[in-house]
C-alpha cells in the first residue's frame, strides 16, 4: 500500500501543514505541496492495521459539532479569555485552567482539585483535551450531556469556583466594556448577548477547539512507520488482552460506562480511602452502582494521577489494575512495559495558539470585588 501524505497548502498565503512558503504575485490563489512515500506495508503490518480500524478511528479534524453553538473565531477567542480569567470565581483566584492546565495535559496533576477556601474536589479532574468528542456526557457520572453544559457547572460549585448565584457571574463579566464588546460579535444575531448560557458557550467554544492527534493518528490513516516495533506490539497486545472491551473509538474511550470492579472490588487494589459509588451518586439507579465513564486514553501519560480519585500515580499500576480488576487477568512485565508503549503513542500536542494566555481586559469600578 502507498500514499500521499500532503505537508503544507498553501492558500492565498495562509499555511496549513508544517512547511512554510510565501504568497506569490497579486490576487493569485498558489497551491504549493511538498510530498513523501509511505513505504508499502509488510503482511505483519497490514493485519495489525486492519485490526486496529475494527476498533479505533482517527481522530476528526473538529469538534465544531453542536448546531446550537456553531463556532466563530469571536466566540472562540472570547471563550478563552473567559477559560483563563479567574474573574469567573468569586474568589478571583480560580480560573477553568487552574483545574484543567492546559500546559500540563489539561489537569492539574493532583488526585482531587483545590477550590474555593482550598476545599477539595470530590473526584479526580479530567482532561479538557479532546473531552467535546466524548459521546455519553461530561465528568465521570456523565451529568452533564456536553462541553456546553458541563463548562457552566464549575463557576456556581461550592466547592469549586464558588460563584453565588448565574447573576453574579454575569454582573462581574458584564461590567468590562472589552467583555461586552466580545459577546457581541461572538453572538451577533442576540440583543442582549451578555448572559449566563453565552458564557458558558462561549467557553465551550474554545475547548472544542482543544484537539490532540497523534502518530497513533497516523498509523491509522496508513502510515505503518508512525509507531515503533514496541509501540505495535502495545497495541497487539492492548487488542488481544482485552482492552478494547471498553476503551474504542477515535478516543479509545469516552463513548460508555462501565462498572469499575468487574472481578473484585476496586478499592482493594487502588488503595482509595473513600468508596465512591460512581453515576449511581447521580442517578439512585441500582444498576449504576460503581458505574464510571470509561475515561479517553489519549494523552494518559500526561494525565495522572489516574481513576476518578486519583489513587494511582504509576501507570504501568494502573494498567495492571485494570486488566485485574476488568478483565480478571494477570499481565506480564513484558505486556505492561509493550502497552504503556502504545499508550504513548497516543500523546499528541495542545495547539500552540491555545496554549498562549491571553491579556485579559481590566477590571472596572463597576466590576464586582473578589470574595473569601
Amino acid at each position: 500500500m502507498r500514499r500521499v501524505v500532503i505537508t503544507s497548502v498553501l492558500l492565498g498565503g495562509l499555511v496549513i501543514g508544517g512547511c512554510e512558503s510565501s504568497q506569490k504575485g497579486t490576487g493569485e490563489q498558489n497551491v504549493e505541496t511538498q510530498t513523501t512515500q509511505v513505504r508499502e506495508m509488510t503482511p505483519e503490518d497490514k493485519a495489525l492495521w486492519e485490526k486496529a480500524k475494527l476498533y479505533f478511528q482517527p481522530l476528526p479534524e473538529t469538534a465544531d459539532i453542536n448546531p446550537d453553538n456553531p463556532l466563530n473565531e469571536h466566540k472562540v477567542l472570547l471563550g478563552k479569555m473567559l477559560y483563563y480569567d479567574p474573574r469567573l470565581s468569586l474568589s478571583g483566584f480560580i480560573s477553568c485552567n487552574s483545574c484543567h492546565n492546559l500546559a500540563t495535559g489539561g489537569v492539574d496533576n493532583l488526585p482531587t482539585s483545590i477550590g474555593h477556601r482550598w476545599q477539595l474536589g470530590p473526584r479526580n479532574s479530567p482532561t479538557v483535551l479532546n473531552a467535546a468528542l466524548h459521546t455519553v456526557g461530561q465528568f465521570w457520572d456523565g451529568r452533564a450531556k456536553d462541553v456546553e453544559e458541563q463548562a457552566g457547572k464549575p463557576i456556581t460549585n461550592p466547592i469549586e469556583m464558588a460563584m453565588p448565584s448565574e447573576e453574579f457571574a454575569v454582573q462581574r463579566i458584564a461590567s468590562i466594556p472589552q467583555y461586552v464588546e466580545l459577546f457581541k460579535k461572538a453572538f451577533p444575531n442576540e440583543q442582549d448577548p451578555v448572559n449566563y448560557e453565552n458564557i458558558a458557550k462561549a467557553i465551550a467554544a474554545f475547548e472544542r477547539t482543544l484537539l490532540t492527534p497523534s502518530r497513533f493518528d497516523e498509523f491509522l490513516k496508513g502510515d505503518p512507520d508512525a509507531l515503533t516495533e514496541q509501540e505495535k506490539r502495545g497495541l497487539q497486545a492492548f487488542i488481544e488482552v482485552g482492552c478494547i472491551t471498553c476503551h474504542t473509538g477515535p478516543l479509545l474511550g469516552g463513548n460508555m460506562f462501565q462498572k469499575f470492579g468487574l472481578f473484585g472490588n476496586y478499592w482493594e487494589y487502588t488503595g482509595s480511602t473513600k468508596i465512591d459509588s460512581g453515576r449511581y451518586n447521580e442517578t439512585k439507579n441500582e444498576a449504576d452502582i460503581f458505574m464510571f465513564k470509561v475515561p479517553s486514553l489519549r494523552n494518559i501519560t500526561k494525565t495522572y494521577p489516574y481513576f476518578h480519585d486519583g489513587s494511582v500515580w504509576s501507570l504501568d499500576s494502573a494498567i495492571w489494575i485494570m486488566a485485574k480488576v476488568q478483565l480478571g487477568k494477570d499481565l506480564t512485565e513484558e505486556q505492561i512495559a509493550d502497552i504503556k508503549a502504545f499508550l504513548a503513542a497516543l500523546d499528541g500536542e495542545v495547539p500552540d495558539e491555545a496554549l498562549q494566555v491571553p491579556e485579559l481586559p481590566p477590571s472596572t469600578k463597576e466590576t464586582p470585588l473578589p470574595q473569601r
